[in-house]
């Protein structure tokens, strides 16, 4: 990196990232500011997105990148979510079939946390929490300070967007990148995580950084690096923050997709099925935010907390709860209702015999998006109902004719393309393999 000149207007600051020159700060905020208020335009933002990408950014500059995002709208203090419980969130940087936030937010939210967890919808071919949220009728993710403490007050957590008031630069850079193929920008990762997270006063952050074929990185140098960056700039922000590097080397949830995620989390929270893995990563995460929060001394008695809410139907309450407050139809907790899921239900097959070894995870990722179930433009909808359910687990044994998945589609053409495509992204070997138990690489 070569000194900073003072720049005086947008091209100058994006040949000045495109040159990999350290950035002035003040022409970087401004450059921000503009991105909320309309000055900065969708080009500029793609091409300073595409510079960063190309030639990264110091720390000083992804810090003050990040800080400008959040200075962009409103920060919200403890006294203004009107709670005195710890103020506690996770975030994941985003995989194949994780739905993480949908249940651990519900199960922090029963042992006594206050979650106020701003997300955001689909990057890439990873789901957004937001995009699953989207299947419940009604649900309402733009909501005025009001709801949020009233919903914070009778659920304990409230899984809301980042609206117009919170982060607003980051809705309009997240969406540039979601098209740009900037989405695995490490800086931007950083600025857009933190951003959201630093814009509402908490007492603790962990940080769930994904690694392997349904992550953004699938190289662990890659996930380190994102892990010790997202930590080092917390820290400078003053915010309490753990990193958990995890695998994401086949989908969490025995499901892809939005709908039939969201099904997936009904299902766990009602105790109508089991997922020990996906169980096994929100333990992990929560237990390690409750411990940095002061909320338990030791992970174990964490764990123990958060089993309990589960078990006891507690989750679920504070999960259905939420949900009332922020406008859904349907009452989660009194009925059985679940998600609408497309109505072409096509098995895949496997073709011979051997044990599943693995999965390519993006591959599967990429396929909901191509049935219409992520994005490819970032004002395109997305449908919900389109997936991929019953995915057997990494370590089955299989013979020809055993169902690996099924595909959820729209049509009888749509759902034919796609068992193709998911038959070819499960690897099927000779060798029986035991499945890898979960892991979190503390950083730091």
């Amino acid at each position: 990196m070569t000194p900073s000149a003072h720049f005086g207007n947008p091209q100058q600051l994006i040949a000045a990232a495109r040159d990999g020159m350290a950035l002035n700060a003040k022409a970087l905020q401004e450059f921000v500011c503009g991105m909320a208020d309309g000055r900065t335009t969708e080009g500029q933002m793609a091409a300073f997105a595409m510079a960063v990408r190309c030639r990264g950014l110091n720390t000083e500059d992804t810090t003050t990148l990040t800080l400008a995002m959040r200075d962009s709208g409103d920060r919200l203090t403890r006294a203004d979510l009107g709670t005195d419980r710890p103020l506690l969130d996770k975030h994941s940087t985003g995989g194949v079939g994780d739905a993480t936030s949908l249940l651990l937010a519900p199960m922090l939210a029963a042992c006594g946390a206050a979650v106020p967890m701003v997300s955001g919808r689909g990057l890439g071919f990873t789901g957004g929490t937001l995009d699953k949220l989207s299947a419940l009728p009604g649900y309402r993710f733009d909501v005025d300070l009001p709801t949020l403490r009233a919903t914070l007050a009778s659920a304990g957590c409230a899984i809301v967007g980042a609206g117009h008031r919170l982060a607003p630069s980051d809705r309009e850079l997240y969406a540039v990148r979601d098209v740009t193929a900037t989405v695995d920008a490490l800086p931007l990762i950083v600025a857009s995580i933190l951003s959201k997270k630093l814009a509402v006063e908490l007492d603790a952050l962990v940080l769930d950084v994904k690694c392997g074929s349904g992550a953004l990185f699938t190289e662990e140098p890659d996930a380190i690096a994102l892990a010790e960056a997202l930590v080092q700039v917390a820290s400078v922000a003053g915010l309490c923050c753990a990193a958990l590097i995890t695998d994401m080397g086949e989908p969490l949830l025995p499901a892809i997709g939005n709908a039939t995620e969201l099904n997936v989390v009904l299902d766990l929270l009602r105790g109508d099925t089991r997922a020990p893995r996906f169980i096994d990563a929100c333990l992990l995460m929560g237990s390690e935010v409750m411990v940095l929060g002061g909320m338990v001394p030791h992970r174990s008695d964490a764990r123990r907390q958060l089993q309990a809410s589960l078990e006891s139907g507690l989750a679920l309450q504070c999960f259905a709860r939420m949900t009332r407050s922020l406008g859904c139809e349907v009452d989660l907790e009194q009925s059985r209702w679940r998600a609408e899921t497309a109505p072409v239900c096509v098995e895949v097959l496997a073709d011979q015999h051997g044990v599943l070894t693995g999965f390519d995870a993006r591959a599967l990722g990429e396929l909901v998006v191509s049935l219409g179930g992520g994005r490819t433009r970032a004002d395109a909808g997305i449908d919900t109902g389109v997936g991929l359910s019953h995915v057997l687990p990494r370590g089955s044994q299989v013979e020809p004719g055993t169902p690996l998945m099924r595909v959820l589609a729209r049509t009888q053409d749509q759902a034919r393309l796609a068992v193709a495509s998911a038959r070819d992204a499960c690897l099927i070997g000779p060798e029986y393999v035991t499945a890898p138990v979960l892991r979190g690489e503390r950083r730091p």
